[in-house]
């Protein structure tokens, strides 16, 4: 009788360990993906909150909203390249300021080469201006700023050389060649389909580099 009884008496479902840890992760990774597949017209808190499985209101007292969302997804697309470059490139390793910006434009380009997703957010950053474009650009740029004046170490430009600027051209010259190769397979006449065309582009990046640091 007793063991009837116990037959009958319905399991007590598990109760679900609410994780904070992995419950931003999860929202975070929902709402990279949704901004990568929708673009800004389809991302939202509560389009991003259907996608996690959430309550909205976490998404609030996580990140603070749409904008601390944003933020997050940004410093990501900044933080993305120190999982792909090593940090042993920076400038302890190095002889001169010249071999640092050599190798790490070498090593961006060719990381962005393979990640289309940060390339499709990256073009979006140079053809809307809306108030998320820029939070997300400037969240970005800020990150990737940081990661190159870290992994710089104690070396410096030569005397003469504004380095700031010179760093942000060549970089932004290297996204867009990228972007050129994913949209249309070339820039101004220049291919950009092949390994081959990528080497040509790799040996005068070294000449741009060397001709400006030496």
């Amino acid at each position: 009788m007793l063991a009837v009884q116990e037959a009958l008496v319905e399991p007590v479902p598990e109760r679900r360990v609410k994780n904070r840890v992995q419950t931003e992760a999860a929202i975070f990774q929902a709402a990279r993906s949704l901004l990568a597949e929708e673009g800004f017209q389809g991302f939202g808190i509560n389009a991003v909150a259907r996608r996690t499985g959430c309550d909205k209101q976490l998404i609030y007292r996580y990140y603070g909203g749409l904008d601390g969302l944003l933020d997050a997804i940004g410093a990501d697309l900044g933080d993305w390249v120190k999982e792909r470059i090593p940090e042993d490139s920076g400038g302890m390793f190095l002889l001169t300021y010249g071999d640092l910006m050599e190798r790490l434009a070498l090593l961006y380009m060719e990381a962005l080469r393979h990640d289309p997703l940060v390339c499709k957010i990256i073009a979006w950053e140079v053809s809307k201006d809306t108030p998320q474009v820029r939070r997300l650009a400037e969240a970005r740029s800020r990150s990737l700023a940081k990661w190159l004046d870290r992994m710089r170490g104690s070396l410096t430009a030569p005397k003469g050389v504004d380095a700031p600027t010179v760093n942000g051209i060549l970089f932004a010259a290297i996204q867009h060649l990228v972007i050129s190769a994913v949209a249309t397979g070339e820039f101004a006449g220049l291919p950009l389909r092949s390994e081959k065309d990528w080497l040509k582009i790799e040996t005068s990046v070294r000449r741009l580099v060397r001709g400006i640091y030496g």
